[in-house]
């Protein structure tokens, strides 16, 4: 990640005078004391001095309004929070990874469009171009590195690296899915992308980002960790929540720079907001660039830009991300239009980022006035049925490829998807197509072939997602599950599972992770509660005879285990 940005001297000066300036107007403008009272009211909850908290900032223009500790950075020395505490930003990092990206694509280091293979030659994967861009949106295929992890047994403290999340990916033989063809969050791409920095610049990317992006605005309380034991001063530790008084220390082993490892304060992060909309690090074209919604194959935009979301809030454009770690949960939010950043670092593990509370004290909702917020309005007694015969026939239980389960169910001529928990009222847009009742861009296409229905469920995913109706087996002897049991190796992975018979149940087990309790749907689903490994799709001979199984669970795929034993 060699690329230094040479900057005369006396550019260095001015552009140290601006930063300055934007410090001293930290408290150039004030709010009145009504406004502030309502701001505290969001956060009372952490106002205490014997729990962890938050550390809020609001931007305006070139200054921050308003910014404010709630809480304790550390219980065991009783450390108050302030806008000055550092907290690690999680997945808010990966956007300074994408900035660094698009400086060096503006002088023309590189293109997003190249292939990485250009930059890595290590990289497997020889017979797939995946490009730069394709690592920014998360259009790779290529599968996260945290879920890999859970099924190889990491723990919370185990040590992890660049160096040793590397090596697993150079052992991966096959994608989630072919480049461009949807969208798929995977924490591998942004670790992929620190190295296309290393390897353009000759710089690692603590060192590239120092230079183009931190020291440029000036943001001297930022920077990537590369060691996860690094002594960070005015660090905020982080709590996991045992009950209403009490917490637990939540470790965090990471050194992975690029989706994660960026560490920052309000004061600091304020600059960056400041920089969408007045940039001093780049220039608007690497903004525009940033903030880029991604396309797929298809020409579908997906809502991902280059580590934000760009979005819309109240009528206005909104940039948007928000990062979990351990116990650290944040969120930046920009309006540029209105020059306005809201902006919450917390260390507890059960706080939810509140910066469009915040947000709602000082935006006007723009869509009353034009109109745009109006949907057409259902009446539920419309959503009665007629044809009940044909949709009996597509009424039963269904499950994706990645193994979400749904049951569609007809109740007084009324037809009801149940999933996650919730029961959604459907209603009849075309013979074959339903949407959700209060929630019309959830959509679900079926198709009839025999006794047999599928359904293309569109929630808010593309490619649409496919779901296959299925038949449960009333009843599941101990000989049937027997035919399931066995040990199963992945080559990948190095990593052996078992499927054992205890108490006339399935079960998952494996040394590192744990014994997990499996159910079958259907013949040939295995689900379970365990993460990363949550549907294990089996793999039959022309015998029927179970000879392997393949991980489908999201952010993995087509992760092949064959039977050994």
């Amino acid at each position: 990640m060699t690329m230094v940005i040479c900057i005369k001297s006396k550019i260095r000066f001015l552009l140290f005078i601006v930063s300055l300036s934007i410090t001293i107007n930290a408290s150039a403008q004030s709010l009145p004391d009504s406004t502030i009272k309502k701001i505290d009211a969001i956060f009372s909850r952490w106002n205490t001095n014997d729990g962890p908290g938050v550390a809020i900032g609001i931007v305006r223009n070139d200054s921050i309004i308003y910014a404010k500790g709630y809480g304790m950075a550390n219980l065991e020395h009783e450390i108050p929070i302030t806008p000055e505490t550092i907290f690690e930003m999680a997945s808010i990092a990966k956007q300074f990874t994408a900035y660094a990206i698009i400086l060096l694509a503006r002088q023309e280091k590189l293109q997003l469009d190249d292939d990485i293979h250009k930059y890595l030659s290590w990289l497997p994967y020889p017979k797939e171009k995946i490009t730069i861009r394709n690592l920014l949106i998360h259009t790779s295929g290529i599968r996260d590195f945290m879920a890999i992890g859970l099924i190889t047994g990491v723990k919370r403290d185990d040590a992890i690296t660049n160096e040793s999340i590397i090596k697993i990916l150079c052992e991966q033989q096959s994608l989630n899915f072919k480049p461009g063809e949807k969208f798929s969050y995977s924490n591998s791409n942004y670790i992929l992308l620190a190295e296309v920095v290393k390897s353009v610049s000759g710089q690692s990317l603590r060192q590239f980002a120092d230079s183009a992006i931190f020291n440029p605005l000036h943001m001297i309380n930022t920077h990537f960790i590369d060691n996860y034991k690094e002594i960070i001063k005015n660090r905020s530790s982080s709590y996991k929540r045992i009950d209403s008084a009490h917490f637990e220390n939540s470790i965090i082993s990471y050194a992975a720079p690029g989706p994660t490892s960026l560490f920052t304060n309000i004061d600091d992060m304020a600059k960056w907001g400041i920089n969408f909309y007045h940039p001093t690090a780049g220039d608007n074209k690497a903004i525009e660039q940033l903030t880029q919604k991604g396309k797929l194959n298809n020409g579908n935009e997906t809502v991902y830009s280059s580590g934000i979301i760009v979005q819309t809030y109240k009528g206005w454009k909104e940039y948007i991300f928000n990062g979990g770690l351990a116990s650290y949960r944040n969120e930046l939010m920009i309006i540029p239009d209105l020059k306005m950043s809201f902006i919450a670092f917390s260390n507890d593990g059960d706080y939810y980022p509140h910066t469009d509370d915040m947000a709602d004290l000082f935006i006007n909702d723009t869509t009353k006035s034009n109109g745009t917020g109006n949907v057409q309005k259902r009446d539920s007694g419309e959503a009665i049925l007629k044809d009940i015969i044909s949709i009996q026939k597509i009424a039963g239980n269904y499950i994706s490829d990645d193994g979400m389960l749904i049951n569609f169910r007809l109740s007084n001529n009324k037809l009801y998807a149940d999933a996650w928990g919730q029961s959604n009222l459907l209603w009849k847009d075309k013979a074959d197509t339903f949407s959700y009742f209060n929630d019309p861009e959830v959509k679900f296409k079926f198709t009839i072939n025999g006794k047999n229905s599928s359904v293309r469920g569109f929630f808010y995913r593309d490619p649409p997602v496919h779901y296959t109706k299925y038949v449960n087996i009333p009843i599941q002897t101990d000989a049937l599950l027997l035919s399931y049991t066995g040990t199963f190796y992945c080559p990948e992975l190095d990593a052996k599972y078992a499927i054992k018979l205890k108490d006339h149940h399935l079960v998952l087990a494996n040394n590192r992770v744990g014994d997990t309790a499996l159910v079958l749907v259907g013949n040939n689903h295995l689900i379970s509660n365990l993460n990363s490994m949550n549907h294990l799709l089996v793999i039959r001979n022309n015998k029927n005879q179970v000879i392997g199984f393949e991980v489908n669970s999201d952010a993995i795929m087509h992760l092949r285990f064959n039977k050994i034993e």
